[in-house]
């Protein structure tokens, strides 16, 4: 037992233990899993906060669920007022992360750069409380470095670690070509530790080897070396690829509170206890009722996807919205009845329109080719009827509702 555990008090060392059950839940990797519980033993006896890094490049501010896993665990360490660091990747933005990229990226003006991390602020700010976190910009300390010493940080990582990296070896075993400045991405990654003196960093799995990158050169500059958390990555709702836009299987934090719910219902039943771990707001208590209610039977599957639906709209739209949603859900897919409140759409064109271009000028399907599948397998009707005929014509009318799916309706209004 170290100096620090021997003079906990009771209430300390169960504030400890709360605070680990919190941090552990969901979490993929801890490195090493006995530092966490030192860093916060000698936090509390203390008194001193834990320094929590995320670092972040801002190159796609579109937020969806599956970014909210890492937010969710910051936002445990907020709430329990450890520090949180959050840096704004502004110089090695412009190199990009190759992480799980074949070609190199392309670099990032310093304008997109910072439009994209105003993007991010108003995002993030839905989850984690922006006014309490620490901001640091990368440039301020990497950009002043002189020639000399970036030789000196090159220095301290041999080649053959670099290639360790799942991508880089790829590269090299299909003969694609690596440039000489994605090196430097990890090395300055790991510089940001050393600067801010980081106590924990977190990152997705993907991000195993720059986190680690971060404790390997607090060590080399003498300093207690950071405790990288990593979280898994999160499913979309198909239950098979990582939650994406370009999959179309993501559900984004700005959507409105029915699509929220409705996508949360159509969720796999083998993913719903993930889900309720990593991008709810539920204590480890509360998820794991959930989860032994589910697995002896006593909550269905379709009431524990409700209760989720639930749960996220409230974190993102409040509690009177997500009870609407629970509403609209029921009454629209549970007892097929049509939404009281549909928005509307103004037809200025020819109103007698083919039903394929019709769906894609609503914008309720992206494309025809999709407008087709979706006719095809007996997903659209029009004014309730169930169009089956790719060639269809619809004379458009005042007030005509055209469904697609179970989720997407929209009203003509000539």
């Amino acid at each position: 037992m170290s100096t620090s555990e021997k003079q906990l008090t009771e209430e300390q060392a169960r504030e400890v233990q709360r605070q680990l059950d919190f941090y552990v839940q969901g979490v993929r990797e801890i490195i090493p899993t006995e530092e966490l519980e030192n860093k916060l033993v000698k936090s509390i006896v203390e008194g001193k906060p834990l320094k929590i890094k995320l670092g972040l490049d801002p190159s796609a501010p579109d937020v969806h669920l599956g970014h909210t896993v890492v937010l969710n665990k910051i936002r445990q360490f907020q709430e329990n007022g450890h520090t949180i660091q959050l840096i704004i990747g502004d110089f090695t933005g412009k190199i990009g992360d190759p992480t799980g990229k074949s070609v190199a990226r392309t670099q990032l003006t310093d304008e997109e750069v910072r439009q994209n991390a105003k993007t991010y602020f108003e995002q993030f700010g839905k989850v984690i409380d922006m006014e309490k976190v620490e901001l640091h910009y990368n440039s301020k300390w990497l950009s002043p470095l002189q020639f000399e010493e970036v030789i000196n940080l090159a220095g301290k990582v041999t080649v053959a670690r670099l290639l360790e990296r799942d991508d880089f070896e790829e590269r090299m075993a299909f003969r694609k070509p690596i440039s000489l400045h994605e090196f430097f991405y990890p090395v300055m990654q790991g510089y940001d530790s050393v600067i801010l003196e980081s106590d924990i960093e977190l990152g997705g799995t993907d991000q195993h080897f720059n986190v680690l990158m971060g404790r390997h050169f607090q060590e080399r500059f003498k300093k207690e070396p950071q405790v990288a958390m990593l979280m898994p990555l999160l499913e979309g709702i198909d239950g098979v690829e990582k939650m994406s836009k370009s999959k179309k299987n993501y559900i984004g934090i700005d959507e409105s509170p029915n699509e929220m719910y409705g996508k949360a219902m159509s969720i796999p039943d083998e993913l719903l206890i993930k889900y309720f771990e990593l991008i709810t707001n539920l204590s480890p208590t509360e998820v794991e009722t959930i989860k032994n209610k589910v697995q002896s039977g006593e909550l269905h599957p379709r009431d524990a996807k409700m209760l989720l639906g639930k749960t996220i709209v409230e974190m993102y739209h409040g509690r009177e919205a997500a009870e609407q949603a629970e509403q609209h859900f029921v009454s629209v897919f549970q007892q097929g009845k049509t939404p009281e409140v549909i928005q509307e759409y103004e037809w200025e064109g020819n109103p007698e329109v083919s039903v394929i271009d019709l769906l894609v000028q609503l914008d309720l399907l992206k494309s025809k080719s999709e407008a087709r599948r979706m006719i095809e397998n007996r997903g659209v009707k029009v004014d309730g009827n169930r169009i089956e005929d790719t060639g269809v014509v619809i004379t458009l009318s005042n007030g005509l509702i055209v469904q697609v799916g179970k989720r997407k309706f929209a009203k003509i209004k000539l």
